[in-house]
């Protein structure tokens, strides 16, 4: 009988001794009842974050929608409950129907205070990124720098043939985009002062304006620096500066425009989550260069819809 008191008494130490034990282990070495990596243990296990749902519809510039169709499939990989459509139709358009509210977003290579039936004031301007853009040349007309004073001489047709800027005895070939074009209304405003073109050769793809400059002795027209991907046309140095990424980051080129996506209002919901991705560094160092695209976050200036430029504060 003495021997199972024994036994009895020494598996009930044994026990209170794991009990003990076991108490022991929530604490940390300071007894403050906190994790092993110095957090609070508050007892209950974290949430696991929420995947982004939901629809979104974009509209607007043909010349952002490479970059946002990339960033929205990105975006839907790793939020399977996202529905997020890309649609072109023009800066005009998207901004129209970010107005009227018929898109979530709308893209636009233009300030919405440069279309006079936009309510500029209700929109919220998300500046995506930049695209640096600049006169291209058949590469044998024979110069490789051209003054801003000349190149408005031979957009406006003063200009003809390129031997009076010290060039071969060619004819000048102009090649535009049309009227409604982003791309024309940035290098009108910043590369030709405000001049507006002589007539020439219109296209509306910048695909094909870059095929007939390569095909076309004597021609130039004007291209984005992703077009500048192999010899068959030649970027002109404009007041001997390159067009170079670099060079608009710094605001030593200055032909250069926003790829903007505007909200009506304050975005709100998968909208505000998807324009705050498209700003993560991820997109912007990553997505936004490969895509031939300058990342905004890059820019050591900035401008205003009036053109004026200043440092970056």
């Amino acid at each position: 009988m003495k021997m199972k008191k024994l036994l009895l008494f020494m598996m009930l130490t044994l026990m209170l001794a794991v009990v003990a034990a076991c108490g022991n282990g929530s604490e940390d070495e300071t007894g403050t009842g906190g994790s092993a990596d110095g957090g609070t243990d508050s007892g209950e296990e974290e949430a696991p974050s929420e995947e982004a749902e939901g629809q979104l519809v974009l509209s607007g510039s043909s010349a952002i929608q490479p970059l946002m169709a990339a960033g929205a499939e990105e975006f839907m990989a790793a939020n399977a409950g996202a529905d997020i459509q890309v649609q072109a139709g023009g800066s005009g358009q998207g901004l129209s129907q970010v107005a009227d509210g018929s898109v979530d977003i709308g893209n636009s290579d233009v300030f919405a205070e440069e279309k006079e039936e936009i309510p500029a004031d209700e929109l919220v301007d998300h500046r995506i990124a930049v695209v640096g853009m600049g006169p291209a040349v058949h590469p044998e007309v024979g110069i490789e720098d051209i003054s801003s004073e000349d190149l408005i001489k031979v957009f406006t047709g003063e200009v003809t043939n390129w031997s009076e800027l010290g060039g071969e005895d060619v004819e000048i070939t102009l090649v535009n985009r049309p009227d409604s074009s982003g791309t024309r209304a940035t290098f009108v405003n910043y590369a030709l002062d405000g001049a507006e073109p002589a007539e020439g050769i219109t296209e509306d793809s910048s695909n094909t304006v870059k095929q007939i400059i390569s095909e076309t002795e004597g021609a130039i027209g004007y291209l984005a620096f992703s077009y500048y991907n192999d010899d068959s046309v030649l970027p002109l140095q404009l007041d001997g500066v390159e067009q170079t990424d670099e060079n608009v980051t710094t605001g030593d080129y200055a032909v250069w425009a926003y790829m903007h996506s505007y909200t009506n209002g304050e975005p709100e919901g998968l909208a505000k989550t998807f324009l705050d991705y498209m700003m993560s560094e991820d997109v912007q160092q990553v997505v936004v260069p490969e895509l031939g695209y300058i990342p905004s976050t890059d820019m050591q200036v900035e401008r205003d819809a009036e053109g004026n430029q200043t440092d970056v504060q």
